[in-house]
């Protein structure tokens, strides 16, 4: 009978780098105090929105403003997971602002 792989994939976004970057670190570091293996913290390319408005309500149409909304997304999988990191991720104190999907 063969060993299944098992294999925990933690996909995390924000529109904040930064604190993307620490809620990432934490889940990597909680992998491995228990005994899991992880692989990287890919960053897929990060998809924006452009917003485009007017300067003033009453001024030339020409003259417009850009913003951009960015979402940045992180991956990270732990390979062979013994049964408590499931829980121990799941009651992980984040920051505001960051999502987090787990799948096994």
């Amino acid at each position: 009978m063969a060993i299944e792989h098992q294999k925990i994939r933690i996909r995390l976004k924000a529109f904040d780098s930064r604190l993307l970057d620490k809620a990432t670190g934490r889940h990597r570091r909680k992998g491995a105090a228990d005994g899991g293996q992880g692989r990287g913290a890919d960053s897929p390319s990060d998809p924006y929105r452009t917003v485009h408005g007017h300067r003033s309500p009453h001024g030339d149409k020409k003259s417009r403003e850009q913003f951009e909304i960015r979402t940045h997304k992180r991956l990270l999988d732990i390979h062979e997971p013994p049964g408590a990191t499931i829980d121990a991720l799941m009651k992980l104190d984040l920051p505001a602002g960051v999502e987090v999907e787990i799948k096994l």
